[in-house]
């Protein structure tokens, strides 16, 4: 579809903005890798070749019996007994000497024409290692970095880069999430108070004060403390005390409009309050909302990490980027949590910002770069 002539002039102010393209290209390469964290990181084989048939146990669920085991729970494909099935097409010496087996067939002392199976194979991804996924290598955890585990491990032995993929993906979601329902809400009671005013306005100011006034973080405490901690109970939390961010904003920019000679004309001809605000008032209203953006989307990514540090965020099993930081305060000797954490803070935030500054400037109609 066409950008109309106003949208293309924005995009092409965007780009001229060079600090806030290659921000955004830079950011979307990040963002779409994570996306596809289970292919780049897990401890599962993408595809497996197994007596002739293709199985894929990365987005499907295989028992251990359909690799010629003896449980019905999900096969353990780090497992050497499951490789050397897999490998072997399930020749009975694998549980004697795994290990030995599957050297054996790696090295070609085993073939089709004369030990009577068909050679399979899997094709892992290039972590072998989920976010969850307990590494096997000897010492005291955290492990330093090595061949195996490129930033190390954290104090339960869980590969930190996978962690680190995860928990991108997981931060980006919820800020992407937190910020558009809060923006939405919040943008409607801006509207709506700007351009009506009297009481209504009144009576919304009050509620705002007082709503404001609520401690947010006793909220969270409670309502985990009887419902648990979960993704989306956070993310109604967040919402619920973060719509008020952009009401001000909002609200100034409808009552500086609401008097102006196009509103006048449009209101005598009869056209529909609703379409007044929100297709003639709000677009010039949003180079104010979008300065206000950076710190919302900066503020969410702070709040989530910074629950997570105190406990109250989300689940220990998630993979979340504020509780590495709590094990990089509490394993100081393992000065490459700390690194690693603040890299990827200081990275996402740095290019969120970028990107934001430059949607707000394309935004502008008195900004132009040369």
């Amino acid at each position: 579809m066409a950008l109309s002539p106003l949208n293309q002039r924005r995009w092409n102010n965007f780009k001229r903005n060079r600090r806030a393209f290659w921000s955004l290209i830079l950011f979307a390469i990040l963002f779409g890798l994570s996306l596809c964290a289970e292919f780049i990181a897990n401890d599962k084989p993408i595809l497996v070749k197994y007596r002739g048939e293709f199985y894929a146990p990365i987005v499907r669920f295989y028992p251990e019996t359909a690799f010629g085991g003896d449980f019905q729970t999900e096969a353990p494909y780090r497992d050497p007994e499951v490789q050397c099935l897999i490998m072997s097409g399930g020749l009975e010496d694998c549980w004697d000497d795994p290990e030995g087996m599957v050297a054996a067939i790696s090295d070609g002392r085993f073939d089709q024409g004369t030990d009577g199976f068909e050679r399979g194979w899997a094709l892992w991804p290039p972590i072998p290692y989920s976010y969850r996924t307990t590494v096997d290598r000897p010492g005291a955890a955290p492990l330093p970095p090595n061949d195996m585990n490129w930033l190390g491990t954290d104090d339960t032995k869980r590969d930190v880069l996978a962690r680190v993929i995860y928990g991108f993906r997981l931060s980006i979601l919820f800020t992407l999430i937190v910020t558009t329902l809060a923006s939405v809400v919040g943008i409607t009671a801006g509207a709506l108070q700007g351009y009506f005013g009297g009481w209504l306005d009144l009576i919304f100011q009050r509620v705002i004060e007082i709503w404001g006034a609520t401690p947010s973080l006793y909220v969270i405490i409670i309502l985990f403390a009887i419902l648990g901690r979960g993704f989306w109970l956070l993310v109604f939390i967040i919402v619920l005390f973060g719509w008020t961010a952009l009401v001000g904003v909002v609200r100034a920019e409808f009552l500086r409009a609401r008097n102006l000679e196009y509103v006048r004309a449009a209101k005598a001809l009869g056209v529909s309050n609703r379409v007044i605000m929100f297709r003639h008032m709000l677009p010039n209203a949003m180079v104010a909302t979008l300065t206000m953006l950076p710190f919302i989307v900066t503020g969410t990514i702070s709040t989530l990490a910074g629950l997570d540090f105190l406990g109250f965020g989300l689940p220990s099993s998630a993979p979340s980027l504020g509780e590495l930081t709590l094990q990089a305060k509490q394993n100081l000797q393992a000065p490459w949590l700390a690194f690693t954490a603040f890299t990827v803070f200081a990275v996402m935030l740095s290019l969120l910002v970028f990107i934001f500054e430059g949607v707000r400037d394309a935004f502008d109609p008195r900004k132009t770069f040369q």
